[in-house]
């Protein structure tokens, strides 16, 4: 959170006149606004000078005031300071940093470069930016980007707080801010589509499906730049900045206006009852390799901020993007709490979800912690307490932590849940044990931490790989709109085509797919765990094919509006799934049930078309699980049949209480999903499960 000041604060330093400077404080670290001015302070601890930069414009070739930071008054350990009286919020500032550059020995000092405050608040992005004006020798003033001085209580939150909705009642909407309402079909005005602002205006469309979080892939700024020539980082896994809103998702391009934007955003959310969750990129930067650009960290200090290989000239590349933050040395370390709690504190975000989490785990050889501070630091900090932190348990040196990652309140994104419950619907062998124990909330996996059910969180489709549409019509990847051959993107996309590969207007096979997506949707959302889809899986978004649509800022990534009205069974089968989702029962969580109790509790009992005798086989494809919920008064029978034949199952009996159906997927709308109150009773003690689907019924308990 912002440190408060009092009138007193810089008393002793206080200039004789509106020009001079004073020496300023080392904290808070960034550009801090105080009585009569800002105080300005960055760690570097191998410069020999450091230049502060005032600037008019975003784009001047030179800077309007330059203050040379006396490195005899104005330092203090590492810490370069000053305090200049008379800057308001607003100021656009920046640095240039002299000092040894010496790659051999991890130092990459380059004072002709303009850099951005680590610390800083708010990014101006000039017109003219430069990568490559960042990553060449000479002057690169007029094509870099700023740092915004920003006072971060300058800002009304009208009694808004973190909602702390429980785990339990969680509904996850992975989304991308641009691409949500840049299509033009998302009938906003050319101004606010793709930004903070068209976000708020489409409020009322992620109330009515149901979601109660939003997961917004990386909204920190981002150097669009960092992607292949003639292409843009549309993602934004390229970060230049751990403290300021990405500035082209502000309709307001004012210095101010994308954080004030972003706040009414987070408090448009929580008025409509959805949690914020930001995914976070504290692995790397933007920076690159050694032949990337000088934007920020390398040109402060770049052997504190990176992970160097044993030719220190080198960096180590546990992300896959070039170089790997050091997260637990201790700078690093602090900036990365700073940055937490700056965004809880000040910006009022729910959660996080920490992209590559376990390049975290690493220490400054790269070699696994068993215990890193920087995670434990996380968890322990009484001021993120009751913040979801959410890991994404591996990265791309090979570290794989799904069910092993460290704490006691960290969630983990289950991607073995992903993998098995899509090789289940694509009829594969040696699947029925792994399904059953998926939908039970994967205690093969997690029952051994005893925890809570809600650790993890469940998904089929994310942002990285196929869509839910194209999970169902595609057999293989087609990027070659990335330009590299189709070589980009995973292979192993455990996907099936429905038996023709892309668009098809085969009324058969398009009746499969739709079956197909309410499966997985059926799946996650009735898992035990945290449920999270993609955006636009709810009207069958599609990307033609392409899984690593990482720079296609277009129509291949963007919302399209118009699929709501073709594919509005879909959407309505989610908007009922999600309906009684929100029903459920908190005793589990307000008692803290792990994992192990609540299913004990529940007295679950898998079957397979006979009750009691699941079968195991390589070739079974299909389970049956029954549980009794006492607290609901209710016992769910759920039936799942990846065969390519229809299968009769027994159901089980001695309930004077008819079986209702809620789900069947097989069924056309509206009979695929009713409301929950509404199920129709099935007669018979048995049910006829059709190729490919899921059937969910229940009974009432007699009390």
């Amino acid at each position: 959170m912002a440190a408060v000041f009092n009138s007193a604060t810089f008393a002793d330093e206080a200039p004789s006149s509106p020009d001079q400077t004073a020496a300023g404080r080392s904290f808070p670290l960034g550009a801090s606004c105080v009585p009569g001015g800002v105080n300005f302070s960055v760690f570097s601890r191998n410069a020999s000078a450091v230049d502060l930069l005032l600037f008019d414009r975003d784009d001047d070739s030179r800077p309007a005031l330059v203050i040379p930071i006396d490195s005899a008054s104005n330092r203090t350990y590492h810490y370069w300071h000053v305090f200049v009286p008379g800057v308001k919020p607003g100021q656009l500032y920046g640095y240039r940093v002299h000092g040894p550059h010496d790659p051999a020995n991890g130092l990459r000092f380059d004072p002709a470069k303009v850099l951005l405050d680590p610390y800083g608040r708010g990014v101006a992005v000039p017109a003219p930016y430069s990568r490559d004006a960042a990553r060449f020798e000479g002057d690169n003033t007029s094509a870099a980007m700023k740092s915004v001085v920003v006072d971060s209580a300058d800002y009304d939150w009208e009694g808004d707080a973190p909602l702390r909705r429980p785990s339990s009642r969680t509904i996850i909407y992975e989304m991308h801010v641009r691409g949500f309402t840049r299509h033009p079909s998302s009938g906003l005005s050319p101004k606010t589509r793709g930004t903070f602002a068209g976000l708020i205006e489409k409020i009322p469309y992620l109330q009515e499906l149901g979601i109660t979080a939003v997961e917004l892939l990386p909204v920190f700024q981002f150097d669009a730049q960092d992607a292949p020539p003639g292409r843009v980082n549309y993602w934004g896994y390229s970060p230049v900045s751990f403290f300021a809103p990405h500035q082209a998702y502000s309709s307001r391009q004012d210095p101010l206006g994308p954080v004030n934007e972003f706040r009414d955003m987070v408090k448009a959310l929580h008025r409509a009852g959805i949690e914020v969750v930001l995914d976070v990129v504290f692995n790397h930067t933007a920076e690159g390799d050694h032949r990337g650009p000088t934007l920020s960290f390398r040109g402060f200090a770049n052997d504190a901020y990176y992970i160097l290989e044993q030719d220190r000239s080198r960096f180590a590349n546990y992300s896959g993007t070039g170089n790997t933050l050091n997260a637990n040395h201790p700078i690093v370390r602090r900036m990365i709490l700073d940055s937490l709690r700056y965004w809880v504190g000040e910006m009022h975000v729910d959660g996080f979800r920490f992209d590559l989490a376990s390049i975290l785990a690493r220490d400054s050889s790269g070699q696994l912690m068993s215990n890193p501070p920087v995670l434990w630091d996380i968890e322990s900090d009484p001021a993120l307490a009751g913040t979801k932190f959410i890991a994404e348990a591996w990265d791309a040196g090979g570290l794989y932590q799904v069910g092993s990652f460290v704490g006691d309140s960290w969630k983990e994104w289950n991607g073995r849940f992903r993998d098995d419950v899509r090789d289940f619907w694509r009829s594969e062998e040696n699947t029925a044990a792994r399904i059953a124990d998926r939908i039970l909330g994967s205690p093969e996996i997690y029952g051994h931490k005893e925890r809570e059910a809600e650790e993890i969180v469940n998904f089929v489709t994310c942002h990285d790989g196929f869509t839910l549409n194209d999970l169902v019509s595609y057999n293989q990847k087609h990027n070659e709109a990335n330009g590299e051959d189709n070589r980009d993107g995973t292979d192993d996309n455990r996907s099936w085509n429905c038996g023709v590969e892309g668009p098809s207007d085969d009324p058969d096979v398009e009746r499969l797919r739709n079956r197909q997506v309410k499966n997985f949707l059926t799946a996650t959302m009735l898992s035990l765990g945290i449920p999270m889809i993609g955006m636009g899986d709810e009207v069958r978004r599609t990307q033609l094919g392409n899984n690593n649509a990482y720079c296609q800022d277009n129509e291949t990534s963007w919302f399209d509006w118009t699929r709501l009205e073709p594919h509005a069974g879909i959407h309505r089968f989610v908007r009922l799934l999600t309906d009684k989702r929100f029903l459920r029962d908190l005793d589990a969580e307000q008692h803290r049930l792990t994992l192990n109790q609540l299913l004990a509790t529940a007295r679950k009992t898998l079957h397979g078309v006979k009750l009691g005798q699941p079968d195991w086989s390589p070739s079974s494809h299909s389970i049956a699980v029954s549980a009794h919920l006492p607290k609901e008064n209710l016992i769910y029978h759920l039936i799942l049949n990846a065969y390519w034949k229809p299968l009769e199952f027994e159901l089980p009996d001695g309930n004077p209480h008819p079986w209702r159906r809620w789900v069947d997927t097989a069924l056309d709308p509206p009979h695929d999903i009713v409301a929950f109150q509404a199920a129709p009773p099935v007669p018979g003690r048995t049910y006829t499960a059709r190729p490919r689907s899921i059937v969910a019924l229940y009974t009432e308990v007699s009390e």
